[in-house]
């Protein structure tokens, strides 16, 4: 059966329904595919407003792993910012979360309660409407949940904090029945460059500052070398696997460019741009050695004046270029993303003394 909305009299019918959804009531299918209840007196992931239903009661069952990072660097907990400001990862899509067994089974607990089930993000039956449509077969429904068909019940997924997002609502069909090795005939349904959009959404990088001579002080007119060691920025690796679907991607940052804002208008940047590439060898910048004084760095900062009281904030925002590849030899390309720090940088004049 191909997947499909509910008709309006299903949806006014939930609205009318939803009235009872309380911490101490209110039950939902888990993204794992388990029958979760809500907690007593916990707070249910869900709410109306007169017609409209909202709910973030469906959690994405996609599993990640990261490799890669850095040896040296600090832990990876940054997140990455796509340089394109009108891209972001898909607000909602489709996932297998309940086998014919798992959805009889959670049926069985609604008998005889006012607990609701989800049948997407942002609709909930109660018993009636369920055994009605996954037992009973009525509305183009199924018949006795399905069982002993190869394959799993599908239900939408909202990308976390984009609940209340007009594009999450593009995701609106009930859940729905799909055959093992298939997946749905909808914009909406994972393909590897969704699982590779998703992995995007979850890169860590490292938040280590950029190595700096002079360190944190700087004198006026004398340039500050910066650079990055080779060792520290390394690619990052994020795979993204759907279980029960064979779909999986592995998205790719590798660092490519460093961006240097001195903090000030008083200052010169190195080159003029500001923008530090990358070397053949996978390092930014030249390490400062002992002689290097004078000479104009490679990737740096001249500041023209010193620090009056609060010291300069040096930016430092590093390039992470993004690729990404998948099942049945899929890949391409997604925005690159930048990640900044800042680091306090104090210049003082040269001191001369006379004689």
């Amino acid at each position: 059966m191909r997947p499909r909305t509910r008709p309006a009299l299903g949806l006014t019918a939930a609205a009318l329904t939803i009235t009872v959804l309380t911490p101490s009531s209110a039950s939902a299918w888990g993204g794992d595919g388990g029958w979760n209840p809500s907690k007593p007196g916990g707070k249910p992931s869900g709410g109306a407003s007169g017609r409209q239903l909202s709910a973030a009661v469906t959690k994405s069952s996609i599993v990640i792993t990261q490799s890669g990072g850095g040896g040296s660097a600090k832990p990876a907990t940054g997140t990455l910012a796509s340089v394109d400001p009108n891209w972001e990862p898909p607000a909602c899509w489709y996932e297998p979360v309940l086998s014919p067994e798992d959805l009889k089974a959670g049926v069985s607990k609604l008998k005889g309660t006012d607990n609701l089930a989800p049948v997407n993000s942002h609709l909930f039956w109660g018993y009636e409407l369920v055994v009605n449509h996954y037992d009973k077969g009525k509305d183009d429904g199924y018949k006795n949940y399905n069982l002993g068909k190869n394959g799993m019940f599908w239900r939408d997924v909202v990308r976390a904090g984009h609940e209340d997002d007009i594009a999450a609502w593009d995701c609106s069909k009930t859940m729905f029945w799909q055959d093992a090795g298939t997946v749905p005939d909808d914009p909406n349904a994972p393909t590897p460059k969704v699982l590779a959009a998703y992995a995007y959404d979850k890169i860590r990088v490292p938040q280590t500052e950029v190595e700096l001579k002079p360190e944190t002080k700087s004198t006026v007119n004398l340039p500050t070398w910066v650079w990055l060691d080779k060792s520290t920025f390394k690619e990052v690796k994020v795979r993204a696997e759907l279980p029960h679907t064979g779909l999986w991607a592995e998205t790719t940052a590798k660092p490519v460019a460093l961006h240097l804002e001195p903090g000030t208008t008083d200052a010169e940047t190195f080159p003029a741009s500001g923008d530090c590439e990358i070397n053949a060898d996978g390092s930014i910048g030249t390490p400062y050695t002992k002689g290097n004084a004078d000479k104009t760095a490679p990737c740096g900062i001249r500041y023209l004046r010193a620090t009056q009281g609060k010291p300069y904030q040096l930016k430092a925002s590093i390039t992470w270029r993004i690729s990404w590849e998948g099942t049945g030899g899929a890949k391409g390309d997604l925005p690159d993303g930048t990640f900044e720090t800042t680091q306090a940088m104090t210049v003082q004049e040269i001191q001369s003394v006379n004689r």
